[in-house]
């Protein structure tokens, strides 16, 4: 039996917990919260998020409960911590699970500073302990059958891709465009589909980019990722628009040899597979809700734990590149000039 402690019951933390009540040999024996002491006692009515389910009064009968995360770390019953706290605080609690000779899994993005994610990775390799990070999104259906496609060969190989991500301006939202805090767009939006583009082609060598900023944070942009392969052509859109109109939005259109494969959330349109031969196919996915790719995330992050080796989707090292190819974007945007990696 794997047995998790998770730091932070907020909206992420309650999916998390939601999600392991669904997965086999495992079981979360501990939670810590600073802010909201009543949370530990199950009043989790407060919490609401922009998918999923409300939250409600939950039964914590049997759990640990702790308000100071180092209490928490010194339970020897807890295998692993997951760390649901907000970005800027991933480092200093990863670090410290990690030391105390916990293993890891940590929400996206691994921080908001791209040596924090260093930093992490390093006191990983230092203790020889696991760290994964939650980028969820190749555990949705729509995304899952591009890594499928890639790792199977099927349609050859892939030749590149656009990745779009794009809401209303989210004025709910306080200091959303702050670095220190959110990371704007680029670390809450973008960094899903900079994660992804690494895990497909690779770390590229060069990124330049086009974009609206507040003060040096992009607001909307379009980023161009060049390779060492010529033949490789990747391109991204995210941000933000001002018309509240505008519901999320997000999709892609990857190329491979023998194939594309498209889809759009705004019109939409599924996973759509436009084969050589001229046909197109758009397969069918099992019925799901909002919490089920958390739990196919959350599976492989739990069986790679067991066994005692990383996902490749979910390394701490690809996450940690996937923030530093982000800021290498902003720093490309600003300067209006393509910035080597």
């Amino acid at each position: 039996m794997l047995k998790i402690g998770i730091t932070g019951i907020g909206f992420m933390g309650m999916i998390h917990y939601l999600a392991y009540q669904r997965i086999e040999g495992v079981k979360v024996v501990a939670l810590c919260e600073k802010w909201s002491p009543e949370r530990l006692k199950g009043d989790w009515t407060k919490i609401k998020g922009n998918f999923g389910p409300a939250g409600t009064q939950m039964d914590l009968s049997g759990i640990a409960t702790y308000t100071d995360l180092n209490d928490m770390l010194a339970n020897p019953e807890v295998d692993v911590v997951d760390v649901c706290l907000p970005p800027n605080s991933h480092a200093e609690a990863t670090i410290a699970a990690l030391n105390a000779g916990k293993k890891v899994f940590c929400e996206k993005p691994i921080s908001l500073k791209p040596q924090d994610g260093i930093n992490m990775v390093d006191a990983a390799q230092k203790n020889n302990k696991l760290l994964m990070i939650g980028h969820v999104l190749p555990f949705f259906d729509s995304h899952h059958f591009v890594v499928e496609a890639n790792n199977s060969g099927k349609y050859g190989k892939l030749l590149g891709g656009n990745f779009v991500r794009v809401i209303s301006d989210p004025v709910w939202l306080q200091n959303f465009y702050n670095m220190e805090t959110s990371g704007g767009p680029m670390l809450d939006l973008h960094v899903h589909d900079a994660h992804f583009i690494r895990y497909l082609f690779g770390m590229p060598k060069a990124v330049q980019g086009v974009g609206r900023c507040r003060d040096g944070v992009p607001e909307y942009f379009n980023s161009q990722f060049l390779y060492e392969d010529p033949s490789l052509v990747v391109t991204a859109t995210s941000g933000c628009i001002m018309q509240q109109g505008r519901p999320f939005t997000h999709g892609y259109e990857v190329h491979f040899e023998k194939a594309t494969i498209f889809c759009e959330s705004f019109t939409g349109t599924p996973v759509t597979v436009l084969n050589e031969d001229g046909s197109v196919e758009k397969p069918e996915f099992p019925a799901g809700d909002d919490i089920s790719a958390f739990v196919n995330e959350l599976t492989e992050a739990t069986n790679s734990f067991k066994a005692n080796q990383t996902s490749p989707l979910l390394d701490g090292v690809l996450a940690r590149d996937a923030l530093n190819l982000c800021y290498k974007e902003i720093e490309a945007i600003n300067a209006r000039k393509c910035i080597e990696i």
